[in-house]
């Protein structure tokens, strides 16, 4: 049986804006999908594996074979024939190795087959949504005279403020990941794909206008050799987001379709009535409950599971 690293993870309450969907008019719209029969807003998953690729371009000393040039606004490769990948023994990147890659390359003459060289993202995120619905807000906004030349009529240029509105949404959102280890060409980079998600800052929206943290309030890690996660999607608040619960998650280990000492718990839910509960079935809290300590427990364990030292 393979290992397998689940999480769920809750973001803190801020104001979402500018993730954009289509633009009706002058309004900046959100992304919104129906949830539970509410129209909530969505960060897609690749925004968020995006924001992880720059990550690990910064910690990892040898970088990602994809990097994004802020100068030229723009994706660079170092390999993008992924040749590292031809030979077991290979030197590779670890951007490939945990988010995958396809290169397509059409046929060669006319009426053949095209090919593919494909690998399939070992990290799996899903999208985010937000834990409460969106209400329907709209700000009115004003750029200064001449911020925006580009909008202004040639006649006017400089003289006007430029109207615009945005859709926000002051919530917080939560999305999940699954984990194989043993599918990584380099079984370490386990390790730092979890440091790596509980760091996580800015996800999505465009330009400068907003700010809203990424990184995990709470989370929940779940090792096992259960291929089926069974915590996506786990987290819950009845007072508009506030804090946050996870009853589902509690009725699951109840239930034994999760083993209550395969979970670790961080983050503001890990001191919470129901992380009690789970705690009594076999959950672990480390103490400090951060999000960095469960993170480095999940570390702790999967290494030793995996055989790795350090």
């Amino acid at each position: 049986m393979s290992l397998h690293v689940f999480a769920s993870i809750v973001t803190s309450f801020g104001t979402a804006a500018n993730n954009r969907a289509e633009t009706e008019g002058n309004i900046t719209t959100l992304q919104k999908l129906i949830w539970h029969g509410a129209a909530h807003s969505t960060v897609s998953a690749e925004a968020i594996r995006f924001a992880l690729r720059r990550l690990l371009a910064i910690e990892e000393k040898k970088g990602t074979n994809r990097y994004w040039n802020e100068d030229a606004r723009n994706n660079e490769w170092k390999d993008w024939t992924f040749q590292g990948w031809a030979s077991d023994k290979g030197d590779t990147f670890i951007d490939d190795d945990l988010l995958g890659f396809m290169i397509a390359e059409a046929a060669k003459e006319e009426g053949g087959a095209g090919t593919a060289t494909v690998r399939r993202a070992v990290l799996e995120i899903t999208r985010a949504v937000s834990l409460t619905p969106w209400a329907g807000d709209v700000t009115f906004n004003a750029a200064s005279p001449g911020a925006t030349p580009s909008a202004s009529k040639s006649e006017d240029r400089g003289k006007n403020p430029v109207p615009y509105g945005t859709e926000v949404h002051a919530t917080r959102y939560q999305f999940g990941l699954a984990l194989t280890p043993d599918r990584l060409r380099d079984k370490s980079r386990a390790a730092k794909a979890i440091k790596a998600i509980c760091q996580l800052g800015t996800v999505a929206g465009n330009h400068g206008r907003f700010l809203f943290d990424f990184s995990p309030d709470s989370i929940v890690f779940r090792i096992t050799e259960d291929p089926a996660p069974r915590l996506l999607y786990c987290f819950e608040s009845g007072d508009n987001g506030k804090t946050v619960t996870a009853p589902i998650l509690l009725q699951r280990v109840e239930d034994k379709d999760i083993k209550g000492e395969e979970l670790i718990l961080g983050g503001s839910f890990a001191l919470s009535e129901t992380a009690r509960k789970l705690s009594e079935k076999g959950a672990g809290i480390p103490s400090p409950s951060g999000v960095k300590a469960a993170a480095e427990q999940v570390i702790s364990r999967v290494n030793k599971l995996l055989g790795i030292k350090g």
